[in-house]
C-alpha cells in the first residue's frame, strides 16, 4: 500500500503553511465511484458549480493523517470541528461567473480556521494559487485586516475597473500569484482559511458536470484550537 506523502510549503512574504500531502487515501478509485452516483446540487452563490455528500467513512481514513497535520504544523492542540465536507465540481462558464468568483477569496476570516481540498480526477488537474493583494500587501484576510482589505479592495475596482469575465488564472493589476499547486490525482492541500486563494482554471477548460471528466474534488472546512 502506498502511504500518504506530505510535504511543507512557507508561501508568500508573510511565509503562510500550505501542506501538500500526495496519496491522501489508499484507494482513490472507490471515491470517484462514489462521486459517480452522489446526488449532486448547485452549491449556491461562492462556489462556482455543484456539491454533494461524500461518503460516511471519508473522515474515518483521512483522520490519523490530517490529525497529524493538524496537530503538527498547524500548532492545533484540541479537538478539531468538521464545520462541512463535500464532493465538489466546477461547471460555471467563465462569462457567468460573478464577481467575488473572479476574485481571490478568503474562507473564513474567524482563527483557527483550516481548509482542505482533495484533487479526485483521473488526469492532471488543475489546482489552486494563492495570492497577495498589491495595494495592501496582504496574503491572508482575518477580522482585524477585513475592514482595510475591503476598502482597498473597492478603491482599486474603481480606479482599474472590474475584472474581465472568466477565471483568475496569474497575476493582474490588482492581485500577485505567490505560489500554486497543480492538483494532481490523490492530491490534497491543506492551508488556513485566511489565506487569499482561488481555483486554478485555465482558459478554455472544460468544464462537465459529470464525475468522470469534471474537475472533482473534495472539499472540506474545519475549526480548531
Amino acid at each position: 500500500m502506498i502511504l500518504p506523502n506530505v510535504t511543507l510549503h512557507h508561501i508568500g512574504h508573510e511565509q503562510e503553511p500550505v501542506v501538500v500531502i500526495d496519496d491522501l487515501v489508499p484507494d482513490p478509485a472507490s471515491l470517484r465511484a462514489a462521486a459517480m452516483i452522489a446526488d449532486f446540487d448547485a452549491a449556491g452563490m461562492h462556489y462556482p458549480g455543484i456539491r454533494a455528500a461524500v461518503p460516511p467513512n471519508y473522515l474515518a481514513i483521512l483522520r490519523p493523517i490530517l490529525g497529524k497535520v493538524f496537530r503538527d504544523i498547524f500548532g492545533v492542540t484540541e479537538a478539531v470541528s468538521m464545520l462541512d465536507i463535500r464532493f465538489a465540481i466546477v461547471t460555471t462558464p467563465p462569462d457567468q461567473l460573478t464577481l467575488e468568483q473572479r476574485l481571490p477569496h478568503v474562507d473564513a476570516l474567524e482563527p483557527g480556521r483550516l481548509a482542505l481540498v482533495h484533487f479526485l480526477g483521473s488526469a492532471e488537474e488543475d489546482g489552486t494559487a494563492f495570492y497577495r493583494h498589491r495595494s495592501t500587501g496582504f496574503e491572508t484576510i482575518d477580522a482585524d485586516r477585513s475592514k482595510a482589505y475591503f476598502a482597498a479592495l473597492n478603491a482599486d475596482l474603481g480606479r482599474h475597473g472590474r475584472p474581465p469575465p472568466g477565471y483568475l488564472n496569474g497575476d493582474t493589476a490588482l492581485f500577485e500569484r505567490i505560489a500554486q499547486f497543480p492538483g494532481r490525482p490523490n492530491r490534497a492541500l491543506v492551508y488556513r482559511g485566511r489565506l487569499l486563494h482561488c481555483g486554478n482554471i485555465a482558459a478554455g477548460r472544460a468544464l462537465p458536470a459529470d464525475p468522470a471528466t469534471g474537475r472533482l474534488t473534495v472539499t472540506g472546512f474545519f475549526a480548531g484550537r
